[in-house]
C-alpha cells in the first residue's frame, strides 16, 4: 500500500501542478508529528487531492462522505489514503471508532466542519461532530484552509493555472475544565474554531464567520 501510495502521489502532484499553482510554504509549520486534528475549509473537489498529497508522506486520513466511494476512481483513491467514511444521515460510530484509532496511532485527520461545500468559497456555519471528537480523544486541533480553488473552473475554460493557496494556524487544545461542557459551551468551542479558521481567509471569504468578536479563543489553550 505504502508502494501505491507513493506512486499515486507522484501521479497526482504531476496532474494538480498542471492546473493549479499550488501556494504550500505555510505547510512547513505543520505540527511534526500526530496525534493532530486537522480542520479544513470545504469548497470542492479540488482540496483533498491537493492537501492529501501536499501532506505526504504524513500520515493522514481524510473524512469523507460514504457516498463517494460508489465513484470507482474515487473509491481507488480514496482508499489509497485510508479515507474514513462517514454516514451523514445519523451518528456513525464506526466512523467515530476509526477516527479515534487513527488518533491513538499519531496520525492526522482532516475534517472539515462545515459538513457540505461552500462551491463560492465563503465560511459556513460549523457543524458540531469536531468538537465530540476532540473531546473525546484529547487530540489538539490545528486549522488548516484554502483558497483560489473556488475558481477552477472558469480558469480551466481560459487554460489558465488556478492559484491554490495553504494557510496554517497555530494548534490549540479545548479547555475543558471539569466534568463534560454543556450544550451552550459546545457552541462557544465550535465558534471559537471556525474564527480560527475565519482568520486566516480573505475576509470576503469569512461568510457566516465574517463578523469576527474581539474574544475569539478563550476556550482555546494554544500549543
Amino acid at each position: 500500500m505504502r508502494i501505491r501510495c507513493a506512486i499515486v502521489t507522484f501521479i497526482l502532484r504531476f496532474l494538480l501542478w498542471c492546473i493549479c499553482r499550488i501556494d504550500n510554504r505555510e505547510l512547513k509549520a505543520l505540527s511534526p508529528q500526530g496525534p493532530m486534528i486537522l480542520v479544513m475549509n470545504h469548497i470542492n473537489f479540488l482540496e483533498v487531492p491537493i492537501l492529501e498529497t501536499q501532506i505526504y508522506p504524513r500520515p493522514v486520513r481524510g473524512i469523507v462522505k460514504q457516498e463517494t466511494w460508489r465513484n470507482p476512481a474515487m473509491s481507488f483513491l480514496l482508499n489509497t489514503y485510508r479515507a474514513i467514511p462517514l454516514d451523514r444521515d445519523g451518528l456513525d460510530l464506526r466512523a467515530f471508532r476509526q477516527i479515534h484509532e487513527a488518533l491513538k496511532k499519531k496520525e492526522y485527520v482532516i475534517i472539515a466542519p462545515e459538513g457540505t461545500r461552500s462551491k463560492d468559497g465563503r465560511l459556513q456555519h460549523g457543524k458540531a461532530g469536531v468538537i465530540q471528537i476532540a473531546l473525546a480523544s484529547g487530540a489538539p486541533i490545528q486549522p488548516v484552509v484554502h483558497y483560489g480553488g473556488e475558481k477552477i473552473w472558469q480558469n480551466l475554460k481560459r487554460f489558465r493555472r488556478t492559484p491554490f493557496y495553504i494557510k496554517v494556524g497555530r494548534p490549540f487544545r479545548l479547555k475543558t475544565g471539569e466534568g463534560r461542557p454543556g450544550r451552550e459551551t459546545r457552541e462557544l468551542m465550535l465558534n471559537q474554531i471556525m474564527y480560527q479558521m475565519a482568520l486566516l481567509l480573505p475576509e470576503q471569504m469569512r461568510g457566516y464567520y465574517e463578523e469576527i468578536p474581539q474574544e475569539t479563543s478563550s476556550l482555546l489553550n494554544f500549543l
